[in-house]
């Protein structure tokens, strides 16, 4: 039965190849999402190696308190890693964001992220999450959970305020059109704990503010971010 299933398999990955989400080529037996090329070629950050100084970190220099910021990827127009972030949030594809999630937790167990109590996805409205399915960060989160043992907790953080999209705004718009946004639905379960905040892409960093702001208000709180990308100028 075991070998049927494995024929079976293999025949359907000829007769359906699957295809790698950042080039659409064909993917290998052993690869998963990705091909070892693309995935090799990703623009790594290594910002995790430098937690307390680096480009994602210097986002909240005198605005809000973060203990450690990094991201796993620059993102750049017209790289395949914009391809694979655009399949993630648009093309009805959460499995990217639980590999990608993954790896980037692979990468943390041995930094200073691996004192984190808690990982937290920056949520959606309810009403974005209804018309998309799923959230990517907390997709991404999930990842970062299962390759870390740290757990996700989705439920505290809440969006109440339903937004427009940050993507055309400028940074003063971005701060403007998330103030108060964000709520904690149940305090006790933050207080004392170093949070960790999960995003898919930062740019401004504007909506991360907003919620560690939040967060910040809880007694012995502590908030460190990681993204998966961070946008480059």
């Amino acid at each position: 039965m075991r070998a049927l299933i494995s024929y079976l398999r293999h025949f359907l990955e000829l007769v359906y190849p699957n295809q790698c989400h950042a080039c659409n080529g064909n993917l290998v037996q052993g690869e998963e999402l990705l091909c070892t090329s693309c995935l090799y070629e990703l623009p790594r950050t290594n910002f995790h190696k430098t937690p307390e100084i680096n480009a994602v970190a210097e986002l909240f220099y005198g605005i809000t308190t973060v203990k450690y910021a990094t991201a796993f990827y620059i993102f750049e127009k017209g790289s395949k890693f914009r391809h694979l972030i655009h399949n993630l949030k648009y093309k009805n594809a959460p499995q990217i964001g639980f590999v990608m999630g993954k790896y980037f937790g692979s990468e943390l167990q041995d930094s200073v992220f691996k004192d984190i109590d808690l990982i937290v996805p920056v949520p959606l409205h309810p009403k974005k999450l209804k018309t998309r399915g799923y959230n990517q960060s907390e997709r991404i989160g999930a990842g970062l959970s299962e390759s870390t043992t740290i757990p996700q907790d989705t439920q505290t953080l809440v969006r109440k305020i339903f937004t427009e999209t940050q993507t055309k705004k400028n940074l003063e718009e971005r701060r403007k059109n998330v103030e108060s946004v964000f709520d904690i639905s149940n305090p006790l379960r933050f207080r004392g704990k170093h949070i960790l905040l999960i995003d898919d892409v930062v740019t401004t960093g504007s909506t991360l503010v907003a919620c560690a702001d939040e967060i910040l208000k809880i007694e012995g709180t502590t908030v460190s971010i990681a993204c998966l990308a961070i946008a480059k100028h």
